[in-house]
């Protein structure tokens, strides 16, 4: 099985820190973002390579870092051939590029390259495993509605199952806050296609929608600390934790 850790993205918010380097590389504690991802990826021993899609803006910086770490399992860096923030292909474009380019047929373990979580992949691999079929997606259980109320995508579970899914809503149904990592199903692949062909797909939670239509969606929910990076805040309070534990 391959993972794939989605690091193309140009990181305008992140301005001036990221203007000249990739937000995946930029230090929290005493690693960088990718790094920790990578070291979360040890656990899970049915990964045999890891890919890392980028831009052509980026690409060479991911080159010069993969050249110097040290690594038990093989990691390629591809590039997606964009340039900046107006004609990226956006994180679903990237999944179904590398589905292309690479052509994948079997289990697919996605990650986006600014998640820094504290729940274990391979606990969240096993979850997966136990589900007689359908892909699984990781929720952060914020506990207040007010902290997820028209910020993140939330998900709507009947027992394991996502019944539901709702992109940044005023009005939330639950506290559970839809993180970038998941396993595709590899029946579900076709789907990554079909759903940008249609228009649903713009984001990964619409795409996680369009899931719950066309296939089975389970929802893994944990507790420990999750940091999406898409702010100087969140950079800040993720160096916090992430410098008192090193």
């Amino acid at each position: 099985m391959k993972a794939l850790i989605l690091a193309a993205g140009y990181a305008t918010r992140l301005y001036p820190l990221t203007e000249n380097q990739p937000k995946p590389l930029l230090k929290v504690g005493n690693k960088v973002i990718i790094e920790h991802i990578l070291d979360k990826l040890k656990e899970v021993s049915e990964v045999e390579e890891i890919l890392v899609v980028t831009n052509a803006r980026f690409h060479h910086d991911f080159q010069i870092w993969l050249n110097h770490y040290d690594y038990p399992k093989k990691i390629r860096i591809i590039n997606d051939g964009t340039l900046n923030n107006e004609d990226r292909l956006g994180a679903v474009g990237d999944i179904n590029y590398v589905l292309k380019e690479e052509d994948i047929k079997d289990n697919l373990l996605v990650i986006a390259g600014d998640n820094l979580f504290g729940f274990s992949l391979k606990n969240f691999y096993d979850f997966f495993n136990q589900q007689e079929h359908g892909s699984v997606v990781a929720f952060h259980d914020l506990k207040d509605v007010e902290k997820v109320r028209k910020k993140f995508g939330v998900g709507i579970l009947e027992g394991k199952r996502v019944i539901g899914f709702e992109e940044k809503p005023a009005q939330p149904n639950s506290t559970l806050a839809s993180t970038c990592c998941y396993v595709f199903h590899k029946n579900d692949l076709h789907l990554v296609e079909k759903s940008i062909e249609l228009g649903r797909a713009d984001n990964t939670g619409d795409l996680i929608k369009f899931l719950t239509h066309h296939s089975t969606v389970h929802g893994y929910v944990f507790d420990e600390h999750w940091f999406d990076i898409g702010s100087h805040e969140s950079l800040q309070e993720a160096n916090e934790v992430y410098r008192n534990e090193d």
